[in-house]
């Protein structure tokens, strides 16, 4: 397995050496299921196997989006901004998004607060 980005690829990121943010989005209805942050490594692995690979900051590794959870991601595309410094990322989700079993990560509204 490849864990290095083509040179064309990098060429695209405003910075290769650092982390990513990746919005994960449905791709069948568009809704934003969670925010990950991607390594050059991470991005790598995900063109190769098709399934979200991302970098987790607390463990300081990689981890497959539902290695253990069976709560995977199949990417059917992946889009860079404009700055090329963001993903997005349109998966086929298995089961939930968040680690705490809701569909989207963001699933709890503010605007009660303001």
């Amino acid at each position: 397995m490849s864990t290095e980005l083509r040179a064309e690829i990098v060429a695209l990121l405003k910075d290769a050496t650092s982390l990513i943010p990746a919005i994960a989005q449905d791709a069948g209805s568009g809704e934003v299921l969670m925010l990950a942050y991607m390594s050059a490594q991470s991005l790598a692995i995900t063109l190769e196997t098709g399934r979200a690979t991302y970098w987790s900051r607390s463990r300081n590794e990689l981890w497959e989006k539902g290695a253990t959870s069976g709560n995977i991601q199949l990417v059917h595309s992946i889009s860079l901004d404009c700055d090329g410094d963001a993903l997005l990322i349109k998966v086929e989700q298995t089961g939930v998004a968040c680690h705490t079993g809701a569909q989207s990560c963001f699933h709890r509204s503010i605007e009660n607060v303001l």
